[in-house]
């Protein structure tokens, strides 16, 4: 089974097992056998919704027999700040946040996402200081994203 057959019986199994507001973000497989799967959820996905999940797909590819050995791994968890956005929902459930934009010809932008439609995102940032100060409103398109991470500002 070549890695993306895997990736894809694997997407095919936890689709079921994703309830209320949980959704996939993506799925990778490291040498032997070993599955990162990484969900999100609309109003945050706590370790006990990933540990459940992971038991219950992790019963069903034994049960199935997809490794006869019981040769491989799962980890199920939610991608961490430092993971880049990857999916519109993740976009759309970061509204309001500070987010770092990097753009294909390498720029980046930091500030405030106020909104996201299917081709592009707002962002809102203050160039200058005091009364100088000038609210920049942004718009970047998709196509034009390389990067994009949630800044956590204290």
């Amino acid at each position: 089974m070549t890695q993306d057959t895997q990736i894809q019986a694997v997407e095919n199994l936890i689709g079921p097992l994703l309830k209320d507001d949980i959704f996939l973000v993506y799925i990778k497989i490291k040498p032997t056998n070993n599955f990162k799967i990484y969900l999100d959820a609309d109003g945050g996905l706590g370790i006990e919704k990933c540990i459940k999940i992971n038991r219950a797909l992790y019963k069903i590819m034994e049960e199935m027999g997809m490794y006869p050995d019981g040769d491989f791994s799962l980890e199920v968890s939610s991608p961490g700040l430092d993971e880049p956005l990857k999916l519109l929902r993740q976009y759309i459930k970061n509204i309001g946040r500070e987010v770092e934009v990097i753009t294909n010809d390498e720029v980046k932008k930091e500030g405030r996402l106020t909104a996201v439609t299917e081709e592009k995102i707002n962002i809102e940032y203050t160039e200058g200081k005091g009364k100088k100060a000038l609210l920049i409103k942004d718009e970047i398109y998709f196509t034009n994203i390389k990067q994009t991470k949630i800044q956590i500002k204290i």
